[in-house]
């Protein structure tokens, strides 16, 4: 792990990967991509997929980089894992993780946290049962479609070029965290 050096936080919406992943950057003098960030633009709109993957394969051409986030198509089976060298789960059970987005999701509405591209979660997304609206649901949904996606990676023999660390609680960040600490 001393040679971490392109590394990719993966895991459910509200695992907290977008905060470990911006102390990991730091902690190894990595800049930290956060895929929500060019995703989503103005209004919600999605980036023209295209543009999304190009945009992608210059980042990840780079020398070092935390790039968090799930998108199969950069991810996965994109240019973020076929360059990176550290693939880190944030694999917390799936009370932890709803707790988590739920309560981040409420402070953002009533703080009326701006998010990227001027977006806001709102009172209607968080009450909404529809998934592609709610993060909430998002997480509660894909919580074992992730589990067995990741789990499958980890097995694979096309991604042996990965180290894969799978951290399952919130104790097991921190310790990841620390042992990476800079001296």
């Amino acid at each position: 792990m001393a040679n971490m050096r392109r590394v990719s936080p993966v895991g459910n919406a509200g695992a907290g990967k977008s905060r470990f992943a911006q102390r990991l950057a730091a902690q190894l003098g990595a800049p930290w991509v956060e895929l929500d960030a060019i995703h989503h633009l103005a209004d919600w709109e999605p980036i023209d997929p295209a543009t999304f993957y190009a945009e992608f394969d210059k980042i990840a051409s780079t020398e070092t980089w935390v790039i968090d986030g799930n998108y199969r198509s950069v991810v996965v089976h994109g240019p973020v894992w076929q360059r990176a060298d550290t693939v880190v789960w944030l694999d917390l059970p799936r009370r932890t993780v709803i707790l988590q987005v739920t309560l981040r999701s409420l402070r953002r509405v009533v703080r009326r946290e701006q998010l990227w591209n001027g977006n806001r979660e709102s009172v209607r997304t968080l009450l909404t049962w529809d998934p592609h609206l709610s993060v909430i649901r998002w997480a509660w949904a894909q919580h074992g479609k992730y589990r067995g996606r990741f789990a499958s990676a980890m097995a694979s023999a096309e991604l042996s070029h990965l180290q894969f660390v799978r951290v399952g609680s919130r104790r097991e960040a921190e310790a990841f965290l620390a042992q990476h600490r800079r001296q």
